[in-house]
C-alpha cells in the first residue's frame, strides 16, 4: 500500500495526471482520505468486505416479510426468536436442531442457569453432565 501511496504521490506531484481529470480527482480523493480508507489494513484478518453482515440483514429482512403473514403477532414472535436462535446457531457453528432439542431436554437447567445453555457454550455443558 506504501508502493501504492507513494506512485500516486509522484504521479499527482510531477503533474503526470491531470488534476482536473477524473483520475485526478480520485487520486485526490484517494490521498486525502488514504487513513480512513486503509483502515482495515491495520486490523490483522479484517474482512475485505461485509457479507457476513449483508447476510445477516437479509436474514432479518426475509423474517420481517414472512411476519407479515402469521396469524398472531404472537406467532410472529415466536417465529422471529427461533429464525434468530437457528442464526446465532449457524454463525457458531453449532446444529441448530440438536441444540434446540438440549434446550427442550434441559429445560430447568437452562432456566438456572442461561449462559451454560448459548450455542457456544452448551455442548460442553451437556459433557460435563
Amino acid at each position: 500500500m506504501a508502493t501504492l501511496k507513494s506512485s500516486m504521490e509522484t504521479q499527482r506531484d510531477q503533474r503526470e495526471v491531470e488534476p482536473s481529470s477524473s483520475l485526478g480527482k480520485a487520486f485526490r480523493y484517494w490521498l486525502g482520505h488514504w487513513q480512513t480508507l486503509t483502515q482495515f489494513l491495520r486490523v490483522p484478518g479484517a474482512p475485505l468486505d461485509n457479507n457476513t453482515a449483508e447476510r445477516a440483514l437479509k436474514l432479518i429482512i426475509r423474517q420481517r416479510k414472512n411476519s407479515l403473514f402469521y396469524a398472531t403477532a404472537h406467532s410472529a414472535y415466536v417465529a422471529s426468536l427461533l429464525t434468530s436462535l437457528i442464526a446465532t446457531c449457524t454463525q457458531a457453528g453449532v446444529n441448530a436442531m440438536a441444540y434446540l432439542v438440549a434446550l427442550q431436554e434441559h429445560r430447568s437447567a437452562v432456566f438456572a442457569n442461561p449462559a451454560d445453555w448459548l450455542p457456544w457454550t452448551f455442548q460442553a455443558t451437556l459433557a460435563s453432565r
